[in-house]
């Protein structure tokens, strides 16, 4: 018989959070984003984000720092004048700009998740997305599909897929789950998609 394929794990020490400097509507978000900074914390996994005490991202950094993990935020010089870095960080950094950022976070990561949140955390998801796509970077990314919040984004994938702008391969370039342990899981255990972009 066969001996079973071992699923390959990655290893993976920090990862960048992108998510809401609201918290938006109800507990389900706010619950959400506490789960997760706990989830990774008691893994050991360091969180990279984005340095405010704001919204979900306070939410996250406050509840992975409860259970003694370890926090790392990467603040604009902006919002850092403007009082919104988060005062009991393991560590942080201020850049000059939103773009610096970014680059920043990402160096640090080994994969990306996003929460619920706004146009910032859906361009900062589609951009290491798009790098991982381009084979620019190999950080797997994952979405916490929170009240499926993600749903109508997914259908938009697939929109892309059924007018062949994108391969249906990559679809899975995406680790979607409900909730954070999976989620983990499945960034540690993401296989990249290898057929190309271009069709």
């Amino acid at each position: 018989m066969p001996a079973e394929r071992e699923t390959p794990t990655r290893s993976i020490g920090a990862v960048a959070v992108f998510c809401g400097s609201n918290t938006g509507e109800g507990h389900a978000f706010t619950d959400a984003a506490a789960a997760l900074g706990s989830a990774l914390a008691r893994r050991g996994i360091r969180i990279v984000y984005g340095g405010t005490h704001k919204g979900l991202m306070g939410v996250l950094a406050d509840a992975a720092l409860a259970e003694g993990g370890s926090v790392h935020g990467v603040i604009t010089r902006r919002l850092f004048e403007r009082d919104h870095l988060h005062k009991q960080l393991s560590l942080h950094e201020v850049v000059d700009g939103m773009r610096v950022r970014k680059e920043r976070m990402l160096s640090l990561a080994d994969a990306c998740i996003a929460l619920p949140g706004g146009i910032g955390t859906t361009e900062e998801f589609m951009e290491a997305w798009t790098l991982n796509q381009l084979g620019d970077i190999d950080k797997p990314v994952g979405l916490l599909n929170v009240l499926g919040f993600y749903d109508p984004f997914m259908a938009y994938v697939d929109t892309m897929i059924r007018h062949r702008f994108l391969p249906p391969q990559h679809r899975d370039g995406i680790v979607v789950a409900p909730d954070p342990d999976t989620l983990i899981d499945g960034l540690a255990s993401f296989e990249k998609p290898t057929v190309a972009k271009w069709m």
